[in-house]
């Protein structure tokens, strides 16, 4: 398993933290996901993210199903940053 830290933008954290997307979308690929919120920025937030397979999860983020699973959870994709355990 590799660790990765993402952090983004969202434009309803609420939203966000209630979807049932993440699981959905990420959970075949073999994912453990923990959440976490920016107590002083009201729309960021980040993810660790225990991967399996870092290519794979490289390549399905590519994908329209992880693009509209983005665009459901109000995620902004300009302001993702995927920091890889080193």
């Amino acid at each position: 398993m590799t660790t990765l830290i993402v952090t983004h933008e969202v434009d309803d954290v609420g939203h966000w933290l209630r979807s049932s997307r993440r699981e959905e979308v990420f959970g075949p690929l073999g994912l453990t996901i923990r959440t976490f919120v920016d107590p002083t920025d009201e729309h960021r937030v980040g993810l660790i993210l225990e991967v399996p397979d870092v290519d794979a999860f490289n390549q399905f983020m590519q994908t329209p199903e992880a693009a509209d699973a983005m665009k459901h959870d109000g995620v902004r994709p300009d302001t993702l940053v995927n920091l890889l355990e080193a």
